[in-house]
């Protein structure tokens, strides 16, 4: 039986390579509106998160996501990422 290579992605806060099922993924799309996509298979550019809010919060300092995008990335995402972060924790 063949093993099957881990998709590795790369988070934009802690810069660590991890599994890429273990990370949250923000999407912008063609039309440029950006959205949190949890199955992974959006269309769009992607970038990656760790859920955890010590990333988010290093992501937001170094403008990780501005980066991975060349545009600044609105508030709304950083705060529905805060919200999923919070969801996931309780």
């Amino acid at each position: 039986m063949k093993t099957r290579k881990i998709p590795l992605r790369k988070c934009t806060g802690c810069q660590e390579m991890k599994n890429k099922k273990e990370l949250i993924r923000v999407v912008r799309n063609n039309e440029g509106e950006f959205s949190l996509d949890f199955t992974g298979k959006k269309p769009g550019r992607g970038a990656y998160i760790c859920p955890s809010e010590e990333c988010l919060s290093k992501a937001q300092k170094s403008k990780g996501l501005e980066r991975s995008f060349k545009v600044s990335v609105p508030s709304e995402i950083y705060e529905a990422l805060k919200s999923e972060l919070k969801n996931r924790n309780e």
